[in-house]
């Protein structure tokens, strides 16, 4: 049975209703959810899978050596091979009930990929969320993901899913950092704004407080945005720059995909119980 679009079971299903119905979490907040990042080699997934993670995150390409063309498979670049396919991680995720997030790196593997899924649908009643950089950001290079064609495939396939769609940036340690500027957000809204779809940006933790009044302003666009704050691992910010999120936005519209040891300082700010 296919569940209704944005229903309980659907890919576009709100995560936090998913994992409140799941007596997962105890409210909407988008702090309470709990990610495993870059859940690409068998023993991640092993790890994610036996966590306390509420969404896993993950890194799909084509491999390098063309041998296996059409073979999707688990890495994040530079890496081009890995000792996962994307067959075998969905085998191993459908087994639990966690949401899953794929991102992909290329237009290339995106069509074998939706066909793969397309395989374990009827095992996957649970939010999936199709990622992918669409558009130049701050610091961000021109190496993006064709965005209509990448939306087009996605939803040629699963015209119900969640999208991630996000600009490409990078941070600099020896200089100011220019946060998302209007015309980057504006750009994103004429995207997304007839995709009757839940979408969620990913953002840089270090580069939103400068972008407060830009991000808000996409958000209030749409009740299906939500952000997805996410850290470069060497990237420099404070736990006073995730506050002043908290302080200014719908705790229901952001989720918090952040390394250690931030992600557990910043919970115990705000009083989110933090699962070792």
């Amino acid at each position: 049975m296919t569940a209704t679009a944005g229903g309980p079971g659907s890919w576009s299903e709100n995560i936090l209703e998913y994992f409140l119905r799941n007596n997962h979490i105890t409210t909407e907040d988008g702090a309470e959810i709990i990610w495993y990042h870059a859940a690409n080699h068998k023993a991640q997934v092993n790890e994610a899978l036996k966590s306390p993670a509420h969404m896993i995150e993950a890194d799909v390409l084509l491999p390098s050596d063309g041998s296996e063309y059409s073979q999707p498979i688990m890495a994040h670049p530079p890496e081009t091979n890995s000792d996962n396919t994307l067959q075998e991680w969905l085998t191993e995720v459908i087994k639990s009930n966690k949401g899953i997030k794929l991102d992909f790196k290329s237009l290339a593997a995106v069509e074998p990929s939706m066909m793969l899924l397309e395989n374990v649908k009827r095992h996957l009643q649970r939010p999936v969320w199709i990622n992918a950089d669409i558009l130049p950001g701050p610091n961000g290079n021109s190496r993006v993901v064709d965005a209509k064609p990448f939306i087009d495939t996605v939803t040629s396939f699963f015209p119900d899913v969640t999208f991630s769609l996000g600009w490409t940036t990078g941070w600099h340690p020896e200089k100011v950092n220019e946060g998302y500027s209007w015309t980057m957000v504006k750009e994103m809204e004429y995207i997304c704004k007839d995709l009757n779809l839940p979408v969620t940006f990913p953002v840089r933790a270090a580069l939103v407080r400068q972008s407060c009044s830009q991000l808000l302003w996409l958000l209030k666009k749409s009740n299906r945005y939500s952000l997805t704050i996410w850290t470069g691992k060497n990237d420099n910010y404070s736990i006073e720059d995730l506050l002043c999120i908290r302080d200014h936005f719908d705790k229901k519209q952001v989720f918090y995909d952040i390394l250690e040891p931030q992600n557990h300082e910043f919970k115990q700010a705000i009083g989110v119980k933090v699962n070792l």
